[in-house]
């Protein structure tokens, strides 16, 4: 089981905004440090929030304040947070760019799923560089072809800088996709579709043999169960934990 180091706690209790007291009194809120670690267990463990352990203070006060940060968007200024620190530091490379989707089955039902052959679900779709490093994530049904969802991403991108060039499989593999990147001076490569003539030159191909890239920093991805199955009604509840498993990667890059 995995938990957050002290170091990690602090800069996550530094980005998220204090608790309010209400007006009406009653019992003062749980620490923050306690709640940010009660999420993280939730997102590392994949459990319902009814099984939240003790320690982590109120299950019900945990849920309420997950759901608060959601609504107003701290997980995803914690982890345009985290990129901006790695691109301060230099650490992006941005000369290769990895595009692929992942799929998460849907048990709870709720809105922003579709249905495809393995079932209801939702698809996370995720931008790298060369590094593995999470630059843009986005989620869309699942019915959704993933050609159609790359642009979602360069509107969410973590790098003031746009990629010189995005690597993707076959799925990326249309030339409407090819005109509408290169008009913003980024180079699409994928290889072509079965079937379909032959439209590139090999040469820049040879950069598709490293797209294991993309595929290990998805699998970074889900080995934060909660993101393998959306239990969340809520789309915006699933972007939450989606962002800060994306957040905790480049918090690692920046802390070594």
């Amino acid at each position: 089981m995995l938990t957050l180091s002290d170091e990690q706690l602090d800069i996550l209790e530094d980005l998220v905004p204090d608790f309010e007291p209400s007006p009406k009194g009653g019992r003062p809120p749980i620490a923050k440090r306690q709640a940010l670690a009660g999420i993280f267990w939730v997102l590392d463990n994949g459990a319902k929030w009814k099984d939240l352990p003790k320690r982590f203070g109120s299950k019900s006060s945990v849920h309420r304040w997950f759901l608060t940060w959601v609504k107003a968007g701290v997980f995803e200024d914690i982890m345009r947070a985290m990129g901006r620190l790695v691109e301060e530091e230099g650490r992006y490379r941005l000369y290769e760019c990895f595009v692929d989707g992942t799929f998460s089955k849907a048990k709870g039902g709720g809105d922003g799923i579709g249905c495809t052959r393995v079932g209801k679900g939702v698809k996370i779709m995720i931008l790298v560089d060369a590094k593995g490093l999470p630059l843009a994530v986005s989620t869309a049904s699942a019915n959704r072809a993933e050609c159609s969802l790359i642009q979602e991403l360069f509107g969410f991108m973590l790098s003031t800088n746009q990629p010189e060039r995005v690597i993707g499989d076959k799925a990326y593999d249309s030339d409407k996709l090819d005109a509408q990147l290169a008009s913003d001076g980024v180079e699409m490569i994928a290889p072509n579709r079965a079937k379909r003539s032959v439209t590139q030159d090999a040469r820049p191909l040879r950069r598709y043999k490293r797209r294991w890239t993309v595929e290990r920093t998805i699998a970074w991805l889900q080995n934060y169960r909660r993101l393998c199955i959306r239990w969340e009604k809520s789309l915006f509840a699933f972007q939450g934990f989606l962002h800060l498993a994306c957040a905790l990667l480049l918090m690692k890059e920046v802390l070594g």
